[in-house]
Parts: C-alpha cells; sequence; structure tokens
C-alpha cells in the first residue's frame, strides 16, 4: 500500500524539461550565500528558520508570489537543506483529487516540506481537504457514500506547506490566512543579476568578460530564469563563432540572434507594446481586447508581459485599461498621440 501511494506521489510531482533540469538544478544556489538578491525575504526567512531550530519545531507555512522565475523554488529547497529536512515538490495542476493529496500528505516525515507551485489552481475540494491538515495537522477522509458514509480523522505528522504563486489575488481568503510567512518576490537588480550569472559562468566553465555579463545582467528582464537561459544560448554562440569566451561582440550577436533588444524586451513583448501602439492608438485597452488581439491567454499577458513592462515604465494600468508610456513611443522613436499623453496624466 506503501508503495502505491508513494507511486501515486510520483506520477503526480511537477516535472520539468532537461533543459529547465540543467539550468535549475545545476545552477540553482544552494546555500544562502549562493542566493543574491530578495535580501528582505532573506533576512525574515532567516529568522523564521532560527526560531523553528531552536523550538525544534516544523516552520511555520510558507507562501512565495511574484512573477514567475525569480527562485520560489529555489528558496524552498534553501529552508529545507537548512532545517535538514524533506523537500517534496508538486503543483497545484498535478493534484487532482483529495486522494492524491491524502497520498502524499501521509508520506510525509515529521517536519517535512511540501512545496506546491502554482498553488492557486488546487481545486475547490483539495483546497478545503487542505485546511484542517495545515491548521491541526489532521486529514478528515470520507469513507463510503450516502447515509452510510462516515468520515476517517487521521493524525499527521507537523508538517510545512510551502506554496508559490503568480496570481495570489486568485487565492481564496481563508487560504492565505493559514500562511504563517508571506513573502513578495520582487525583480532583481542588474547588479545582483551580474553575481548571478558570475556564479553560473563559473559551474558551466565559461570565461566571460565584466563588460558581457553586465550587458546581460541588464537585459534580462530583472529575471534570474531568465538570465539563466540566455546564458545558455549564449555560450552556444561563443562556442560555434568564437573561441568559447563571451565578449561583449559575442554576446551582442547572441542577443542579435535571440531578437532581444537593448531593454531586455524579446519579440512578444514588442508585439505586445505594437499591437496597442497601431490597432488601439495607444489604449486605454481592455486586458480581453488585448489578449484577444494577441491570440495570448489572458493569464499570459498578466503573469509573463505585463509585470516587467509595467516594472520598466513602458505600460500603465489605468481604471480604463492599459495605456502605453511616453517612454513606450520613445523605445519605437515615434511621437506620443497628444490624447495619450493627456489620458497618462489623469
Amino acid at each position: 500500500m506503501k508503495k502505491q501511494q508513494q507511486k501515486a506521489v510520483n506520477e503526480k510531482t511537477a516535472t520539468v524539461t532537461p533543459e529547465e533540469e540543467k539550468i535549475f538544478n545545476t545552477l540553482r544556489a544552494s546555500t544562502w550565500k549562493e542566493f543574491s538578491g530578495q535580501e528582505g525575504v532573506k533576512k525574515n526567512l532567516q529568522i523564521a528558520i532560527s526560531a523553528a531550530k531552536k523550538r525544534k519545531e516544523a516552520i511555520e507555512h510558507i507562501l512565495f508570489y511574484g512573477p514567475p522565475g525569480l527562485g520560489k523554488t529555489t528558496l524552498a529547497h534553501i529552508i529545507g537543506r537548512e532545517l535538514g529536512v524533506n523537500v517534496k515538490v508538486t503543483s497545484g495542476p498535478a493534484i487532482e483529487r483529495a486522494g492524491d493529496l491524502a497520498s502524499i500528505l501521509t508520506n510525509l516525515e515529521p517536519h517535512d516540506i511540501l512545496f506546491i507551485d502554482e498553488i492557486h489552481r488546487l481545486n475547490k475540494i483539495v483546497e478545503e481537504t487542505l485546511y484542517p491538515a495545515m491548521e491541526d495537522y489532521v486529514l478528515d477522509i470520507v469513507i463510503g457514500k450516502g447515509p452510510s458514509a462516515r468520515t476517517l480523522r487521521l493524525d499527521l505528522p507537523h508538517f510545512t506547506i510551502i506554496g508559490a504563486t503568480t496570481r495570489i489575488g486568485m487565492l481564496s481568503s481563508p487560504m492565505r490566512d493559514r500562511f504563517g510567512v508571506i513573502a513578495r518576490l520582487s525583480f532583481y537588480s542588474p547588479k545582483d543579476l551580474s553575481t548571478i550569472l558570475e556564479r553560473a559562468a563559473k559551474k558551466l566553465g565559461i570565461l566571460m568578460h565584466d563588460e558581457a555579463k553586465h550587458e546581460l545582467a541588464k537585459r534580462s528582464r530583472g529575471t534570474p530564469r531568465i538570465a539563466l537561459r540566455l546564458l545558455k544560448r549564449v555560450r552556444d554562440v561563443a562556442q560555434v563563432e568564437g573561441d568559447g569566451t563571451v565578449t561583449p561582440e559575442i554576446l551582442t550577436r547572441s542577443l542579435s540572434l535571440l531578437d532581444v533588444d537593448e531593454e531586455g524586451l524579446d519579440a512578444s513583448d514588442r508585439r505586445f507594446l505594437l499591437t496597442i501602439m497601431d490597432h488601439f492608438a495607444g489604449g486605454p485597452v481592455g486586458i480581453d481586447t488585448i489578449a484577444t488581439a494577441l491570440s495570448e491567454d489572458i493569464g499570459t499577458v498578466e503573469d509573463v508581459l505585463e509585470p516587467y513592462l509595467m516594472q520598466c515604465g513602458f505600460l500603465k494600468r489605468t481604471s480604463r485599461g492599459r495605456i502605453l508610456t511616453q517612454r513606450a513611443y520613445q523605445h519605437f522613436k515615434r511621437p506620443m498621440p497628444k490624447q495619450i499623453e493627456q489620458e497618462s496624466l489623469l
């Protein structure tokens, strides 16, 4: 029975492609010293970890939220390593039924960590099953159906849920309230990304000029995942068209091939901005209309495209919809329409 339950856990565990596994397992920070950026979050987590160790208790449930690729999974693994406990990884969509959740929870050891990525995508039944498990460390299982149905309550070891979400607004209030630590991860500075790239280059055995490293950091949209992915592509160009060294010239050539401009915008970003600029006169325009025009999912637009464009001042949200800013028009070397200029001042 135990083996069948473990098999169910493995089948439901979130998987990554071999490419992502190379990036995020080989290059992932494994200690606080290696983890650059998010200083405020790190400090609060270190205090929570120290307190849990002193009390010899499981650390409080933790919720990370923010744009994708900022290190939520990495932080979960560092916390587990600092506490000396196992970290089991799954995702909201992977836990389809309450029975799947029961299989995972009953296999946890005391103080273990269960990391749930995309926790906002848990279905309602699974979420309600998780409430007593998080709060009272018990699991209520309904046996049978109809009038003869009865509830069996199982005691669980004290464990920790670490949830990660890009859309905290989609989490229900009861779920949010059960997390003792809620931390927002922000975009990284070019300085922090330079440090991450320097460490990654050493692990990959790449010789990288400082100028190229700083330029790549500036074009990585404030996101370590993007920085590491670009680094691997730049390495390929350096090995094929050079002697393996990443020089400023090689970097410029590589990013040109990847269609990444000097602001870090890729083809999808530019298409997003130009759609608003050319088809909707710069805005205001609603998110549903934009998503339809781009043939993209609304979630992709809100979670992937908009955060960085708003962070760097290309896009503005108003009560009437999305509006392009002066900087967006300057980027494409176009004059800003008068009506958009007046709208942006409101």
